[in-house]
């Protein structure tokens, strides 16, 4: 093949690639009206710490945490065996800390439960390093730098979609830190999404940067978050609220449009099936983002794991359905003690 055929060729995938992107953003555009939406400063937040909301400072960036009421209780007996089992929560794309709040409910009673929002996401916002990516490795020392500055040795981890690959990818890396992990719609293996949320879409274009970090309709975050749900008529106005406020925390919008262009490294995910810890492995049947096939090679790769699937769910089925999902945690924590 030719210089010039290779020129020709690649000059028509950049211009097939402007032209979808373009025809994409002018999709969004009509439809939305182009709904221009500033930043919001992190004090115009404030409304979305919880009560057991701090901050963990790693390297100048303000890690929002919440961690449940057990964690602070003294050890009267002086015994390390005593004290309750940790148990440490990680959220996937675009979502926060507050999408366990139906898993913390019932786990907090019995378990020091911890939970933050990640790097360009929820409270928490961007790196204060600018040129920092938002790689799998970069959010791993994230989570092991919360555990350190909390005084947490071990503990089960849990994460959902690319929680869920933050957390197996921590485990891999730290397997004297972690004892348990729970996968709930991991990120991971390769996969073909049934549907992406407009949103990621746009993310995926440089060329709409400076479009994504400005606009955000209510609707559009709506129609995000009904497509990993199964059922629409759980996601309401107050969930929408939440998502679209916290998007639009400072820097967080182009913080994404960062983050999406990462991705896994062949050999990590070729080392999953070196996981040794308990594993549980939950699945919403009707995730239309990471099909259940991807359940189902969790299962095969984790020598040590169950897989349980919840046939009415979707994407978050944590969130969509908290109480059923719980319950089997709480049962596998138990069986695995």
């Amino acid at each position: 093949m030719s210089t010039q055929s290779v020129v020709n060729k690649e000059s028509h995938s950049t211009v097939k690639m402007l032209t979808k992107a373009g025809m994409l953003a002018a999709s969004v555009a009509l439809v939305t009206g182009c709904v221009w939406k500033p930043d919001l400063a992190p004090t115009q937040l404030q409304h979305w710490e919880l009560p057991t909301s701090s901050y963990v400072d790693l390297e100048g960036l303000k890690v929002h945490v919440a961690q449940s009421d057990l964690c602070q209780a003294q050890d009267k007996t002086g015994k390390e065996n005593s004290k309750p089992e940790n148990i440490v929560l990680i959220h996937g794309t675009s979502a926060s800390l507050h999408t366990w709040n139906g898993w913390v409910s019932e786990l907090d009673k019995d378990y020091c439960v911890v939970r933050m929002d990640l790097p360009a996401f929820g409270l928490t916002g961007p790196y204060a390093n600018s040129s920092k990516r938002y790689t799998m490795g970069n959010y791993v020392d994230t989570v092991i730098g919360v555990m350190d500055q909390m005084k947490i040795g071990e503990a089960t981890i849990a994460g959902n979609s690319l929680g869920g690959g933050i957390a197996w990818l921590t485990t891999l890396r730290h397997p004297d830190r972690i004892n348990r992990l729970i996968l709930v719609d991991a990120s991971g293996f390769p996969f073909t999404p049934k549907h992406i949320p407009v949103g990621f879409k746009l993310a995926q274009y440089p060329i709409l940067d400076p479009l994504v970090s400005k606009v955000l309709p209510k609707s559009l975050v709506r129609k995000s978050v009904e497509s990993v749900y199964a059922d629409d008529s759980k996601v309401s106005d107050e969930l929408v609220n939440r998502y679209y406020e916290l998007t639009r925390r400072e820097g967080n919008r182009k913080a994404l449009t960062q983050r999406m262009r990462e991705s896994f490294a062949g050999n990590e995910v070729a080392q999953i099936g070196n996981i040794k810890q308990p594993t549980l492995i939950l699945w919403g049947a009707k995730d239309d983002l990471i099909p259940i096939d991807n359940a189902y090679k969790f299962k095969e790769a984790i020598p040590n794991s169950q897989l349980v699937i919840f046939d009415n769910l979707g994407h978050v089925p944590h969130e969509e359905d908290p109480k059923a999902t719980v319950a089997v945690v709480k049962q596998f924590l138990q069986q695995s003690k």
